[in-house]
């Protein structure tokens, strides 16, 4: 018998962050995450869970309300189809919906969840198995002055994390102090990524890094596009990573072929979900570019998704991973990753590893089944 969807139940969770969180300059403000979390119930009874949610709605072009709304466009096609069958599922959402990568993570991530149950393996096995026992986290602060910033490195080095990753962009002198300050407070056993989040125009990006003399450090999407962050590249030293301006294949194809970035940020969210990222991840492998593998924002369920594809990707080709769950008071769902000493380990047990926890879901906010 062949395995089918027959219903989507589509679910709105709202995730308050225990601390506003300011980025790229301080011109975008997080004080909580919308989560659109789905649930693919196959003919056999099999349950795959996902989850989409922007960083806020100003981070991307993406937003809960945007999710809802597509969701209503991809769900009924889905009806009938075969969970198992992750390219099909793909080329079904894209040929009824262009574009609009953010909509479909959860649908294909509560795919796999359900291929991996089906197969009665944890996702990371089906993903090129576990080459670590854990992912490293990155330990990622907000803009703040100088001193601050260095407070919260310290906070975030007393909860384990060993990577760190501050969020800065502002006037030139401000972030140079800043980034001075924390370097300066490093440890040698420690790393650190300075994210502009695009925050800064070309010439402020070049005077800035150009200004910090230890050249292991990288800097994460300095400028908005990929062009301008292609001048930067051209006219400074340090390793540079890109990360918004990455939505699709051909933008990863296009920064490799210029040599913009040497690390890539896989945001699984933003790239359209786990088969697309893994297309990525196999990108990177095959042309040397190392990565960050992430979720955009949300829960354990998406955070969880992450850590199955960080663990499964050789070392020498890993940076970090974020770690938004622990952003949250809401924590919707059991199991998943567990938090050791600033390192995410994956579940064992099949498909994703997690179990939600209906009550904090409520009830869902669509359901589609055969008409």
């Amino acid at each position: 018998m062949t395995i089918k969807i027959c219903e989507i139940n589509i679910y709105e969770v709202e995730l308050p962050l225990i601390k506003p969180y300011r980025i790229s300059g301080g011109r975008l403000f997080v004080d909580k995450m919308d989560s659109i979390i789905v649930a693919i119930t196959t003919s056999d009874g099999i349950v795959g869970w996902g989850e989409s949610c922007p960083f806020g709605q100003s981070y991307l072009p993406a937003f809960a309300g945007g999710i809802k709304a597509g969701m209503a466009q991809l769900a009924p096609i889905l009806i009938g189809a075969n969970p198992l069958e992750l390219e099909n599922i793909n080329h079904l959402m894209d040929l009824t919906l262009k574009g609009h990568l953010y909509v479909k993570s959860a649908i294909d991530v509560a795919c796999w969840d359900i291929l991996g149950k089906y197969a009665n393996l944890p996702l990371y096995t089906l993903l090129g198995g576990r080459f670590s026992e854990h992912a490293d986290l990155i330990g990622a602060f907000a803009n703040g002055t100088p001193e601050e910033m260095v407070a919260d490195l310290k906070q975030r080095r007393d909860q384990g994390y060993h990577i760190f990753s501050p969020k800065i962009g502002g006037e030139v002198s401000l972030d140079i102090a800043r980034i001075q300050a924390i370097m300066a407070e490093l440890q040698p056993q420690e790393k650190i990524t300075i994210d502009a989040n695009r925050a800064w125009l070309p010439d402020h990006a070049i005077q800035i890094m150009n200004s910090i003399n230890d050249k292991t450090v990288y800097f994460e999407q300095p400028c908005e596009t990929l062009e301008e962050c292609l001048t930067v590249r051209r006219l400074t030293q340090h390793p540079i990573i890109l990360d918004e301006c990455i939505h699709t294949f051909q933008d990863l194809l296009w920064a490799q072929r210029e040599g913009v970035a040497q690390a890539i940020n896989i945001k699984i969210g933003r790239v359209g979900g786990l088969t697309k990222a893994r297309q990525m991840r196999d990108f990177c492998l095959a042309t040397g570019l190392r990565m960050n593998i992430e979720e955009t924002g949300g829960s354990v369920i998406g955070g969880t998704g992450a850590i199955h594809l960080a663990v499964a990707t050789p070392l020498r080709y890993r940076l970090a991973t974020s770690d938004s769950t622990r952003l949250h008071t809401v924590i919707p769902a059991k199991g998943g990753y567990t938090y050791k000493k600033g390192t995410g380990i994956p579940p064992e047990t099949p498909g994703l590893g997690i179990e939600p926890i209906m009550e904090i879901l409520g009830e869902p906010i669509a359901v589609y089944t055969k008409s």
